[in-house]
């Protein structure tokens, strides 16, 4: 396998200096944060980061138990181009967002046991995003509960420098979206977003 073939999400941006890392570093996606968290950010402030971003580098909006509306000013006004759900939306308020929107959904599955990710094989969402429940523990989850999957899927849950390589050789999914493994005292560290995505890429 090819590792040079993955992609890559940098979740949790806050700064410019944030959006200058991945700016030098290319992943392909980075993620604003809109649900509560201490990664939240405002619209505004991802409105001005977005203009920061380079080109060719997609932004994806997080987002738990939010409204459609919400979800859909933040893609009209071009802040994001990807929707990321993190909570306990349902397959019918996928379909209801995808209705009113062209741009790729991803739902993210908290696996915390077996079958948990082949409840949402079917899902209409673009992508599946297998995560801790709760999501930016830092810590990721055992990743043979995953079983059986048909579909591309998105590997999160404490991902760092240290096992993303054995994730990805494992479990072969089609991008990683790295968050606290990227971190230092609590802040995105350039030196550690550099270093795991030439790994990725050797």
């Amino acid at each position: 396998m090819q590792a040079v073939s993955i992609k890559i999400k940098i979740c949790g941006l806050m700064r410019d200096v944030d959006i200058d890392a991945v700016n030098l570093a290319k992943p392909e996606y980075i993620g604003f944060v809109f649900a509560k968290s201490r990664l939240a950010i405002r619209a505004s402030q991802a409105d001005k980061l977005r203009q920061r971003l380079s080109l060719g580098i997609i932004p994806v909006g997080v987002f738990v138990n939010d409204t459609i509306e919400n979800i859909v000013t933040l893609v009209r006004n071009g802040i994001i181009d990807v929707v990321q759900l993190h909570g306990d939306e349902t397959e019918e308020y996928v379909q209801r967002l995808k209705s009113v929107m062209k741009k790729p959904v991803i739902k993210a599955v908290s696996v915390v046991k077996a079958g948990d990710v082949q409840k949402w094989l079917g899902t209409c969402a673009d992508y599946i995003l297998l995560d801790n429940k709760g999501g930016a523990t830092g810590k990721p989850f055992d990743w043979n509960l995953i079983g059986e999957i048909n579909r591309k899927f998105i590997l999160a849950g404490g991902l760092n420098i240290q096992n993303v390589m054995p994730a990805i050789e494992k479990l072969d999914p089609y991008a990683v979206d790295i968050s606290t493994g990227v971190e230092t005292n609590g802040s995105k560290d350039p030196e550690k977003i550099q270093e795991i995505i030439r790994r990725i890429r050797v």
